[in-house]
């Protein structure tokens, strides 16, 4: 069971700038792993689908944790939980640079990155376990002002990531390439894990309210479980951060196809949602928590639906503004919500949305908003002129890579990164072109994804541009797609924020017939919060 600490030894401001710091390792890793992605590719030889899974270990390495080891907090407490984050995060990091050290064995290096990162997107789960949770036990009277202020360090962190990424990707040739190269850039995230680990751990934890209220581990699985409300909740908050996380990680590959730098798109987005999250209390204050919601709900369509309409980089950014305005509150406020309103679901309620807000983003956002992208992706290539110019690529393709298939299989290991691709990327190109050219021939028309995938494996073959002209025409077809197709997407998408608007808007007014929004408090909790401040 929790061994929480004495309440009068804990001390709150300290542990809690603490819990916010440990949440900059999660934002941090997040950023800089995708900005290395090209850099692992080219060192071990990494097929698309194997960086594809490096990138994507992030979200359901989140959910393993938030899931499994999420709903037993009340068992072990929340001071081993922030030890376990420590050791996913410390563990996660050195794995993941330690591959470094196998260059001479891709596929071994590759299970080792593998390895590294789930463990590491496992240490930023868990501290999503605690810190939320946390965060209510320590502040009952402000828990979703605090939920803000705890997570605006998430977006923070990608901001300051994405800026520092940026700028070393830019000096490929300072220091002998070593602030270029990827082990630098991932192991900056050292930093804020050292200052997390010695602020946090020597701390005394608080018990979790429905410990400190006497609320029996079944009676909160029960009210959970049976709640309507929970279930309406976790429904809203699928809903919100798949649009969130989802949009969120196509934005920057929509418009770096469009000629926008997205990371720094993404930063702007992330800088945009720090600021209203660190002034969270005003607008709590001024407008409840629905209230909030509601209008973010509005900004977050808005945004959406400028994104699906811009045309350069002032637009691009103009419409980011928008849709960091709305999503700015989703997460925060909606996890502030659950306990506020339902107290009695504890670290349960919390980690479930949580779980579910982060679990529904990778299954259903995500893969959502690229199966819209696909479709009106392969409606732009079939208009006349362009289906011509991608069909006639498709047959010099068919004609030419093949030969670099035999060129790469005679390499070795060294010849290999020399050449910049493996023959297993150029022989899925090959493979995908000549179905594309089957699928064309038996309809008449692009239909499908045959095509824009085959075009997608010319140009992710890996076959150096200044080798051979195709893969920049390869590009030049597919890039403006990818862009429209993806706006497309985005416009799609946005009337889902009339779910989030109608169900907020419904809450504000029930709340204000009833007098105003109403925190509902376990009064343990409220008793032993007295004690708690003391030791600030």
């Amino acid at each position: 069971m929790d061994t929480a600490a004495d309440p009068r030894d804990v001390h709150r401001s300290r542990l809690f700038v603490g819990i916010c710091l440990a949440l900059i390792p999660t934002g941090a890793s997040f950023a800089l792993i995708s900005n290395v992605l090209g850099q692992l590719k080219e060192e071990f030889i990494l097929t698309n689908y194997q960086a594809g899974l490096i990138g994507g270990a992030a979200l359901w390495g989140m959910a393993i944790s938030l899931l499994v080891l999420g709903p037993l907090l009340e068992g072990y407490g929340m001071k081993k939980g922030a030890v376990l984050a420590f050791v996913g995060h410390v563990l996660g990091l050195t794995l993941f640079i330690a591959a470094v050290s196998l260059r001479a064995n891709p596929s071994a290096a590759f299970g080792l990155l593998m390895l590294g990162a789930i463990l590491l997107a496992c240490g930023n789960g868990m501290v999503e376990v605690v810190g939320n949770p946390l965060t209510a036990a320590l502040y009952p009277e402000a828990k979703t002002t605090k939920l803000n202020l705890f997570h605006a360090f998430f977006p923070m962190a990608i901001l300051i990531a994405g800026i520092v990424g940026y700028t070393l990707n830019q000096l490929p040739h300072v220091a002998g390439g070593f602030l270029y190269h990827w082990t630098f850039q991932i192991g900056i995230v050292y930093v804020p894990i050292v200052v997390y680990g010695a602020m946090v751990l020597p701390q005394s934890f608080p018990p979790t309210e429905n410990t400190a209220a006497g609320i029996p581990v079944k009676e909160m699985f029960r009210y959970t479980l049976t709640h309507p409300l929970m279930y309406a909740l976790l429904v809203i908050m699928g809903i919100a951060i798949s649009l969130e996380l989802g949009s969120n990680r196509w934005i920057p590959e929509i418009f770096a196809r469009l000629g926008v730098p997205g990371i720094l798109l993404l930063s702007w987005i992330a800088f945009v949602m720090m600021v209203l999250r660190l002034f969270a209390s005003h607008f709590v204050e001024r407008f409840s928590p629905p209230g909030m919601l509601c209008g973010a709900a509005l900004f977050t369509g808005t945004g959406l639906l400028l994104f699906s309409m811009a045309q350069g980089t002032i637009s691009a950014f103009f419409a980011a503004t928008f849709f960091g305005l709305g999503v700015a509150f989703f997460f925060p406020t909606i996890v502030g919500i659950v306990s506020e309103r339902l107290p009695r679901t504890g670290s349960l309620g919390i980690v479930l949305t949580c779980g579910v807000g982060l679990g529904a983003a990778g299954a259903i956002g995500v893969p959502g908003i690229g199966l819209i992208g696909d479709h009106q992706l392969a409606r732009y290539l079939d208009a006349d002129e362009r289906r011509g110019e991608a069909v006639a690529l498709l047959s010099r393709a068919d004609q030419t890579l093949p030969d670099y298939i035999a060129r790469a299989e005679q390499a070795s290991v060294e010849e290999l990164r020399q050449l910049g691709y493996r023959a297993s990327d150029v022989e899925r190109a090959v493979v995908a072109t000549r179905h594309a050219l089957a699928d064309h021939n038996a309809n008449g028309r692009i239909v499908g994804e045959a095509v824009p995938n085959a075009l997608r494996g010319i140009v992710g073959s890996g076959i150096p541009e200044d080798q051979e002209p195709l893969i920049a025409g390869a590009a030049a077809v597919i890039n403006p797609a990818e862009g429209y197709g993806g706006q497309q997407a985005l416009r799609f998408v946005a009337p889902f924020t009339l779910i989030l608007i109608a169900f907020f808007g419904a809450m504000y007014i029930s709340d204000r017939r009833k007098g105003g929004y109403r925190v509902e408090r376990l009064e343990v909790a409220t008793a032993a919060q007295s004690t708690v401040q003391s030791a600030e």
